[in-house]
């Protein structure tokens, strides 16, 4: 047997090369799939024969940039280097919405033009490309200029970096769909997340050994080089994906993307529901920095602080993302309906945990607020990219995701006035809005369909 097994070794060596056969093996230990073969349903031939290849590639680039995305965030790293260097605390409060909309607004207008190009891949790489420019372009004006301009050109970087990744999330969708089979997403994307997120637990714990209690520049801008670095990683991983070419006929215009979206809307009522449901969702997505602004309230800010909330982001992300991901595989909506639940739990958690004895209140305790609050953001997020790539029809796919997000690019600006709310009423009474937005979701999902299992 064994001398057989030899021989089955070095005839796959010479079929295939040692460094596919390593790759077929990092494939099966990431995606737990012993036959790549049988898993490739509706994705060209020669597509299933790169699997393992474009898998791991998938979860490599997915590595770095989670990780580029937690180091050098609009949540945590921005907002404390526009406070170091003395900008208008009203310009943070811009951050995440600049970040939000910027991401999701233009995805229409792009979309038309991406079907005219058969290979979609470059896109993302040259979003990762916009993107490493503009966090050097922020390291640059915040050591070189005033506060104020200082200030406005980082939201303006932040603003033209977020159009760049709405570009690559759109490509991101659409490459997915043609390289990765239904039953294998849910899991290459939650293994993208789970390593992503223990590389930023290493980065949190890095930042809570640090001895400064003061709010430093150059930790901050620490975080933006290595988050410069991260992406330019992810974009050399996404650029040696192997990706058929695909159908470029209909390529239309943002007015015609547009109407065809809206078509969807009203002939396919699970559609409606599923926008209805991200909204709702979109109250677990952009908590974080209130809960942030929450704790802040309860407790003295160093940099021990924000590298306990680091260390809990990264660890939800790692010890969530496994589960999510087979979950999502056997039921996307399922998911959804229980990140919704988990975001109201945030909620009262952090209501709760303000009556606690003093002796309790450190940042270890307000920590589980983050963990709990991860654990909603990774399953909406996972839940919802899911959904949609598995339910729609693959030659409408493009229309269907930029529709959904710019849609959702609109919604999160009227999301943004939560800001006001919590400045009038104060953070509790904004953490009950979101608890009601949490359960609405949640509900509004049990009623979407099961995706199709073909």
């Amino acid at each position: 047997p064994f001398s057989s097994r030899r021989r089955h070794t070095r005839s796959c060596l010479k079929s295939r090369g040692l460094g596919d056969v390593y790759k077929r093996q990092a494939y099966m230990i990431l995606s737990g799939d012993d036959r790549p073969d049988r898993a490739c349903k509706r994705i060209p031939d020669s597509s299933c024969t790169n699997l393992p290849r474009n898998y791991v590639l998938n979860v490599v680039n997915g590595t770095a940039s989670k990780l580029a995305e937690q180091v050098a965030s609009a949540k945590v790293a921005l907002p404390w280097l526009l406070s170091a260097i003395g900008a208008p605390a009203s310009l943070v409060g811009f951050l995440l919405p600049l970040r939000q909309a910027g991401t999701l607004l233009p995805q229409l207008f792009i979309s038309g033009q991406m079907r005219r190009f058969p290979v979609r891949k470059w896109f993302w790489v040259g979003s990762a490309v916009v993107q490493v420019l503009m966090l050097i372009l922020m390291i640059v004006v915040a050591l070189t200029l005033p506060p104020l301009a200082a200030g406005i050109l980082v939201a303006t970087f932040l603003l033209i970096f977020s159009l760049a990744r709405g570009v690559g999330s759109l490509s991101f969708q659409d490459v997915t769909g043609k390289t990765i089979p239904k039953g294998r997403r849910g899991r290459m994307l939650a293994a993208r997340s789970m390593i992503g997120g223990l590389l930023t637990v290493v980065v949190g714990i890095g930042l809570k050994t640090m001895k400064s209690h003061d709010e430093a520049v150059a930790p901050a801008l620490l975080l933006l080089f290595c988050g410069a670095l991260l992406w330019s990683f992810a974009a050399l991983a996404f650029a040696a994906i192997r990706e058929d070419s695909g159908a470029t006929e209909g390529g239309r215009n943002a007015i015609a993307e547009a109407r065809i979206g809206m078509g969807f809307v009203m002939k396919e009522s699970w559609y409606l529901r599923y926008l209805a449901a991200r909204t709702a969702l979109l109250s677990v997505e952009i908590a974080a920095p209130f809960y942030v602004l929450y704790v802040k309230e309860k407790l003295p800010v160093q940099t021990g602080t924000l590298g306990v909330i680091i260390v809990a982001a990264g660890l939800a992300a790692a010890l969530s993302s496994p589960i999510w991901g087979k979950f999502a595989d056997l039921s996307s909506r399922k998911v959804l309906v229980i990140g919704g639940l988990m975001g109201t739990a945030t909620g009262a958690a952090a209501l709760c945990i303000a009556y606690l004895p003093s002796s309790l209140q450190n940042p270890y305790v307000y920590g589980f607020i983050f963990v709990l609050l991860g654990f909603a953001e990774a399953g909406v997020l996972l839940g919802r990219k899911t959904f949609l790539i598995d339910q729609v029809d693959p030659a409408e796919r493009t229309t269907y995701v930029a529709f959904a997000n710019t849609a959702m690019g609109v919604v999160v600006l009227v999301f943004g006035f939560l800001g006001v709310l919590a400045q009038i009423f104060g953070i509790p009474t904004l953490i009950v809005i979101l608890i009601v937005l949490g359960i609405t979701g949640a509900v509004v999902s049990y009623y979407l369909p099961e995706t199709p299992k073909d």
